[in-house]
């Protein structure tokens, strides 16, 4: 299996021959190594609405016939742009041929802006647990810090946790370093940091605060293999 980071919160995973990336917000973001016309995607999760994290996902999911996993509200939206969906909500988890998706909570917005600028309700915020080739792989999306984290990380035992660090928005990286000690993850990356000025970061600050957990910093293009 291997895991790849792509600037913002955008993480590809290639395992059991399947492509899955998570919130693939590409154009527009000066971060990140990868093209739309390149990625071709079998499955696409989404966190949440916003436009930062919904991103390509519609000319991906119709160009690839991509099956996209997202909160009920999302997915349906994105079922009205004839896009193929399987809608889930917080707490709910499901077998699919490539792993096991569970959603979990999260503490942040989910509007949608739209060309038209209305802010359309997305349903919850997410984070997402992946069940995958006997590891367990932990998107937290956008959210602050909550104590029920301790929860997740007793419930499910985390190899690797993706965190958002870029404050103002999320958490910052005081925050989610407690989040990190909370979810007694093996390994830690820092995501949705420097992509804007609000939420510029030093990723190394934050990997420094980690106590329990390894820390990595990955830059766009940067692999974790297992």
């Amino acid at each position: 299996m291997k895991i790849s980071y792509h600037g913002h919160s955008v993480v590809k995973i290639e395992t059991n021959g399947k492509t899955i990336l998570i919130d693939p917000f590409i154009n527009g973001n000066e971060l990140t190594d990868l093209k739309v016309d390149d990625e071709k995607p079998d499955v696409i999760i989404l966190t949440h609405g916003h436009n930062d994290h919904v991103g390509d996902t519609v000319e991906l999911a119709k160009k690839n016939d991509s099956l996209v996993i997202a909160n009920h509200e999302l997915a349906t939206y994105l079922s009205w742009q004839l896009v193929r969906t399987h809608p889930m909500h917080v707490g709910g988890a499901y077998e699919f041929d490539f792993g096991k998706v569970k959603l979990t909570q999260a503490f942040h917005g989910s509007g949608l802006i739209t060309d038209g600028n209305e802010i359309i309700y997305m349903g919850m915020p997410a984070g997402v647990l992946l069940m995958i080739e006997g590891k367990t792989i932990f998107h937290a999306g956008d959210t602050g810090l909550f104590s029920d984290m301790k929860l997740i990380g007793e419930r499910h035992p985390i190899d690797l946790a993706f965190l958002p660090i870029g404050d103002n928005f999320t958490m910052g990286p005081e925050d989610a370093a407690t989040a990190a000690s909370f979810l007694k993850a093996k390994k830690v990356v820092p995501i949705h940091y420097d992509t804007f000025p609000p939420i510029k970061q030093d990723p190394h600050k934050f990997v420094e605060m980690l106590e329990d957990s390894e820390g990595q910093v990955m830059k766009a293009g940067d692999v974790i293999e297992y």
